[in-house]
């Protein structure tokens, strides 16, 4: 996959089918999108992504916004669905104050040779968010592509948004967000060592510090699973500061993988949180700790089995 970022003068050499949106988490909405475009492929049209870094609601408030996908963890999604292009379009207050007929007829018909735009209904591009759908089809026609708006897709009578999966991650609602998500919620990243007291212990863990811009459930204990080199290990994860063994506010994730111990130090894992378990807790002692380390991990294997996420 090609991955234009940082800069405005790009061009591609044949015609495309291009995907508009923030793509915040890419959820059922986004998939049926996305299905759109790749279908385009087999007219022989380039599969492209349009997406906004950083997000528009991060540049206009100043403020990091925490992410349901880190930019790593979008581009791998991209990749692994058979996108070809993915446009990073750098935001900022110069090119955000692109008049929208400009941004179609510049960067969307003529640097990227648009045949087929796609978007959802709540499109919205250039100066004060005036671009959309309705802008999309009034210039179809001398621009010479076709129009796709996508409706929202909905579950249990509910519209899948971007907003609902914060809300669901944020109330530790692992299964709802695998739902609205069509697939588990993950977090990528590279192991680092930790105080290795799992492994003086008994279980040794692996241990991820997620992107600063990634937004993670309340801190506990989760049912996972983790994937190493495209296979898959059924775990259990802690999401937290380690409480009872460290003064250190580092946010990790800290993964029991069962029955494992290879050296994966230094190797991109992704864990996927299933469900939650119970809320971090400071223990007594180690003792205590270990003590209900292993009734988690007893519970954990039981979960595995009994709904064979594994």
């Amino acid at each position: 996959m090609q991955i234009i970022e940082g800069t405005t003068e790009f061009e591609l050499m044949q015609k495309s089918a291009v995907a508009i949106g923030k793509f915040d988490g890419i959820h059922l909405g986004h998939r049926k999108l996305l299905d759109r475009i790749l279908e385009q492929k087999k007219k022989g049209l380039l599969a492209v992504v349009f997406t906004f870094d950083p997000a528009p609601a991060a540049l206009f408030s100043g403020n990091q916004i925490k992410e349901l996908m880190s930019r790593e963890e979008k581009r791998a999604a991209f990749a692994q669905m058979g996108i070809d292009v993915l446009v990073e379009f750098p935001l900022n207050i110069e090119t955000a104050a692109t008049e929208p007929e400009r941004f179609v007829r510049e960067y969307l018909t003529q640097k990227l040779k648009a045949a087929v735009i796609a978007a959802g209904t709540d499109l919205s591009f250039g100066k004060k968010g005036a671009g959309n759908a309705a802008l999309l089809y009034q210039l179809s026609e001398e621009c010479g592509y076709q129009v796709e708006i996508i409706d929202k897709v909905s579950l249990n009578g509910e519209e899948i948004s971007s907003t609902l999966i914060r809300e669901a991650v944020a109330n530790g609602e692992m299964e709802k967000v695998t739902a609205l998500l069509g697939t588990p919620y993950q977090v990528k990243g590279i192991v680092t060592h930790g105080k290795k007291l799992g492994r003086t212990l008994g279980m040794p863990t692996v241990n991820l510090l997620p992107k600063k811009e990634k937004l993670l459930p309340p801190n506990g204990v989760y049912y996972s699973r983790v994937w190493i080199l495209e296979q898959c290990y059924p775990a259990i994860s802690n999401i937290g500061y380690k409480p009872t063994v460290s003064e250190e506010k580092v946010m990790g994730v800290e993964t029991y993988l069962y029955d494992f111990d290879e050296d994966v130090y230094g190797k991109e894992v992704m864990v996927e949180l299933l469900a939650f378990k119970r809320p971090e807790m400071k223990f007594s002692g180690i003792e205590d700790l270990k003590r209900q380390t292993h009734m988690d991990i007893e519970q954990g294997r039981n979960f595995h089995k009994k709904t064979g996420l594994s």
